[in-house]
């Protein structure tokens, strides 16, 4: 198999792309190594899969039209996986623009690639940030989601509607992953595990938003990419039971489904760093503050849909998970 994986130097698609070089695919890697975040990071990544004979890697931005119509000329994919967005909830508050050229733009010109070079299956990442003012839990794939709190969610939310009219006109088979709060070895330092473990380790206070009444589905990057290598060797088809006076969001009669990808295990915020200081031996300076705009209470993913039709079992605890990130941490930071 060839794969194309977008966004290759981060933090998701690295371990992706690990993961299928183990198994002896081919991948080819394209990410524009901006400066979001810390680039050295990246790059680390990076180095450790070019040590791959089977890996090759280009510096491209999925949203330069003209580099990705010659990208998809010169290669015939067996599967491309989109995991290349601007990412985050708050910078989207400041930094909107960002997000169209990205999230907009270069996902039109990965649908646009697939469509004419004849893609067998496209998966994208989409977020749980859709969901939005949504409060029914489990979140389920059923549900509406057209109260997005972000531009970044509403971003999101446009890309499984772009993917919708693409497998419909063309039938181009697509699956949008909805991923709810990854975390562990060589995470993003934006996210909330990250920033935690940092400030701690270097004695500074920790920020808690919404005087601490937050939980998430935690879901550790091993389960996530099971996930997502088995959502990718599932190509959807026409669903003919689609009803088109009861739609179903999660299917269509085009080749289209959408999955939530998460632990099923919501945690409270303050049982991770209660978990948080345990593996770092380290009591945490805490600093109580209101909800951030943008932001919601809590994410519980409902993953029947994925389980039932990949198989997809995430069994990583938070307590090993944590264990794990701190680990690496430690190490790669010399802590």
């Amino acid at each position: 198999m060839k794969y194309l994986v977008t966004g290759a130097a981060g933090f998701i698609a690295f371990h992706l792309c690990k993961r299928l070089l183990e198994k002896g695919d081919t991948v080819h890697g394209i990410d524009n190594l901006n400066d979001y975040y810390d680039v050295s990071l990246k790059e680390s990544r990076l180095a450790l899969l070019k040590g791959w004979e089977n890996f090759s890697f280009e510096k491209t931005d999925i949203s330069d039209r003209s580099k990705m119509e010659k990208l998809f000329a010169e290669h015939k994919f067996d599967r491309v996986i989109n995991l290349a967005a601007q990412a985050g909830v708050r910078y989207s508050l400041k930094n909107p623009h960002s997000y169209i050229d990205s999230n907009i733009v270069g996902f039109l010109n990965i649908l646009e690639g697939c469509r004419h070079s004849k893609v067998p299956h496209l998966v994208y990442a989409s977020s749980s940030s859709v969901y939005g003012a949504n409060t029914l839990m489990p979140f389920s794939v059923h549900h509406n989601v057209d109260h997005p709190y972000s531009l970044y969610a509403a971003s999101k939310k446009a890309n499984e509607l772009m993917a919708h009219s693409y497998s419909h006109l063309y039938s181009l088979p697509v699956t949008g992953l909805r991923f709810f709060t990854v975390y562990g070895p060589w995470g993003r330092p934006d996210m909330a595990i990250f920033i935690f473990t940092k400030a701690i380790t270097e004695g500074r206070p920790i920020e808690i938003f919404n005087e601490g009444a937050m939980e998430r589905d935690f879901t550790y990057i091993d389960d996530i990419v099971s996930g997502i290598i088995g959502s990718s060797d599932n190509i959807p088809r026409s669903d003919s039971s689609w009803n088109s006076d009861h739609p179903d969001p999660a299917t269509s009669r085009a080749p289209y489904r959408i999955f939530n990808i998460g632990n099923n295990k919501p945690v409270g915020l303050l049982y991770l760093i209660e978990t948080l200081e345990n593996a770092l031996g380290k009591k945490a300076e805490k600093k109580y503050l209101p909800m951030q705009p943008g932001d919601v209470p809590a994410t519980y993913a409902d993953i029947e849909d994925l389980a039932r039709d990949t198989g997809f079992s995430p069994s990583t605890s938070i307590e090993k998970g944590i264990a794990k990130f701190v680990s690496w941490y430690r190490e790669y930071y010399k802590e």
